[in-house]
């Protein structure tokens, strides 16, 4: 069937989802870290306990939503619109969560359907909410019913230079190595399927890119510190092709003693945005 406007409140199952610390590590790599964030790739260093990535939440979290009770689409045309996750504690290198998850919109963008999902996850070893995650997925061809075409407010960035810019390197092979993290979406890794998308190669994953542009956050704002990390959301605007470089640039908004927020953008090396509209919240040290 179509896609169902009426599917809007409809409250999935909860779910369990457990990791470990390999879990954590490849996915740590997967989205680009290295040797220098030793603490984030390894667990068994001198002087380096493991930490869980904060956007690891992507990984984790969001179970428990009614995607069938939303309809149908063709998942070679849909496209990750948004993505926004809440820290409420430290991911600690392995354990278990329980998520609820509920569709909270559908919009009709005319060419398109937008879908929006909000998941809760606790923590099962403390009973503790742990995170939380917004995800919009954009299916291509869907739209068209006549319903809401859903908010068009901009975020506004400062008329200024931004106040710092981190720039990485993707490799060609980086959409292969991030898949293993659990995204086997051929749209990512088969020439064939990628085609019948509209692309003319694999592109990488969205929540790659998310991932990158966290580790800049990370490291820029929370001096990597996992803990002052609370809070990411950012528009999927652009593919990103593996090999890419990606530059984020940054503008902190507010800083005061109960607050600190700061937005950001990604850009590819030819100055195109590919993620636009990031908001981040973090804490003083």
């Amino acid at each position: 069937m179509p896609i169902n406007p009426e599917a809007v409140g409809a409250v999935g199952k909860s779910v369990r989802r457990s990791w470990t610390s390999k879990d954590a590590l490849l996915y740590a790599v997967g989205v680009g870290a290295g040797t220098d964030e030793l603490q984030y790739t390894t667990e068994n260093t001198k002087d380096h306990a493991q930490q869980v990535l904060p956007t690891f939440a992507v990984i984790i979290g969001g179970g428990g939503i009614p995607i069938n009770a939303v309809g149908s689409f063709n998942p070679a045309m849909m496209v990750h619109g948004e993505q926004g996750i809440e820290l409420l504690g430290e991911i600690p290198p392995e354990g278990e969560i329980e998520s609820l998850g509920e569709c909270t919109a559908i919009y009709d963008k005319g060419s398109a359907a937008v879908l929006e999902f909000h998941s809760e996850s606790k923590n099962l070893a403390t009973g503790a909410p742990l995170l939380r995650t917004r995800t919009t997925l954009f299916c291509r061809g869907e739209g068209g019913w006549g319903g809401d075409r859903g908010p068009s407010d901009k975020l506004v960035f400062p008329d200024r230079a931004s106040d710092m810019e981190v720039s990485y390197q993707t490799r060609e092979d980086q959409a292969l190595t991030y898949r293993l993290s659990g995204d086997r979406n051929p749209l990512h890794s088969d020439p064939s399927y990628a085609a019948l998308g509209g692309f003319e190669k694999p592109i990488l994953h969205g929540l790659c890119t998310y991932g990158f542009t966290g580790r800049a956050l990370l490291h820029t704002l929370c001096a990597g510190e996992a803990g002052r990390f609370k809070s990411m959301t950012a528009r999927f605007s652009k593919p990103v092709m593996p090999g890419d470089s990606l530059t984020v640039s940054i503008w902190v908004t507010k800083d005061e003693a109960d607050l600190q927020e700061a937005v950001f953008r990604t850009s590819n090396q030819s100055g195109e945005v590919v993620l636009a509209q990031g908001r981040f919240g973090f804490a003083r040290s």
